[in-house]
């Protein structure tokens, strides 16, 4: 999701395209919460482990 997010980020701000930009920003966003979430053990969403 991380990857996803950046790649959306830098295709919107490289092409003008707002909606690429903020929907990469949310996935990078998220992405970090579930990779932060997961790295401390917590299980999200009933799983512990997100691949």
């Amino acid at each position: 999701m991380l990857v996803v997010g950046l790649i959306l980020l830098l295709i919107g701000i490289f092409a003008h395209i707002s909606i690429l930009t903020t929907i990469g920003i949310i996935l990078l966003i998220v992405g970090a919460v579930f990779w932060i979430l997961g790295s401390v053990g917590r299980p999200i969403g009933g799983r512990k482990y997100w691949y």
